[in-house]
């Protein structure tokens, strides 16, 4: 029997990326959930990583090596990044990456204390999907750490399910999809599910910005943001650019009632590149 030696789309994609044709995987899934408490930041005179570079300090300082957010997407040099972030009303602080326990803190080491699920992913990145489970009540983010602290190595670990913020459905479902229609043009869609019994606003904020790679070294690039003018373009001397080229209307902050059929979205396409 003769071999179908006919190729799908993907896998045209990864031929193209093969040859060196088309740089598909330029822009990917590289960005991490968590960049706090890590030895790649960790400058301590006796290595204590998870204290030197804490997750309240990761909001107002900068990251050397790598960074972070949920569900982001970043090019191959992590130069220019992209990720979501939310807000319910209720936190302190706005919900931008994962939040954990190190392994000083947490009664069985290291523990991530979110629920995020990645949905799709081709070979070639060209469709990305993500889902995040946010919750409506304010997090409860000293709770987690002082009765895991409490807790011993034989207790079991004390989640976010344990701690009731969840209870009643009472969370947002973010889904964040990427689809590129070329290797340097993503199209973003951001979805927000109410599973709550109640009306509920949650804050979708999509944020870009770039790593900085210019306060290490003396003569290093500096990114230089230009004024955005309809539809909004910026550029950098880092050999990245980005135009937007449409954004939905009222991205930021939405009401939705229980499981609402449509959700609320908000979305951009986004053309990338070298310069």
């Amino acid at each position: 029997m003769k071999r179908d030696r006919r190729m799908n789309v993907e896998q045209k994609r990864l031929e193209a990326q093969r040859t060196g044709a088309e740089d598909w995987r330029m822009w990917g899934p590289y960005l991490s959930e968590r960049a706090w408490g890590t030895v790649r930041e960790d400058y301590s005179a006796h290595g204590e990583a998870w204290e030197h570079f804490s997750h309240d300090q990761a909001r107002s300082r900068a990251y050397r090596w790598n960074e972070d957010g949920l569900g982001g997407l970043c090019d191959e040099d992590q130069r220019l990044c992209f990720a979501l972030a939310l807000w319910n009303g209720r936190d302190p602080i706005l919900k931008e990456r994962a939040f954990g326990l190190t392994g000083n803190e947490g009664n069985h080491g290291e523990d991530v204390k979110e629920y995020y699920f990645y949905l799709d992913a081709t070979p070639s990145h060209s469709w990305l999907r993500y889902l995040y489970k946010y919750p409506q009540a304010a997090y409860p983010y000293e709770r987690l750490a002082a009765e895991n602290r409490r807790r011993g190595r034989g207790d079991p670990p004390f989640n976010l399910l344990d701690a009731g913020v969840l209870d009643e459905d009472r969370y947002w479902d973010v889904e964040v999809s990427y689809a590129k229609a070329s290797p340097s043009k993503i199209h973003v869609r951001i979805a927000a599910y109410n599973r709550g019994p109640e009306t509920a606003t949650i804050h979708l904020l999509p944020s870009m910005w770039f790593r900085n790679t210019w306060s290490w070294d003396e003569g290093a690039d500096k990114p230089l943001p230009l004024r955005p003018t309809p539809p909004g373009r910026w550029a950098s001397i880092t050999r990245r650019s980005v135009t937007i080229t449409s954004m939905g209307a009222n991205p930021a902050s939405c009401s939705l009632p229980r499981m609402r059929r449509t959700p609320s979205a908000c979305g951009a396409s986004l053309t990338l590149r070298r310069m």
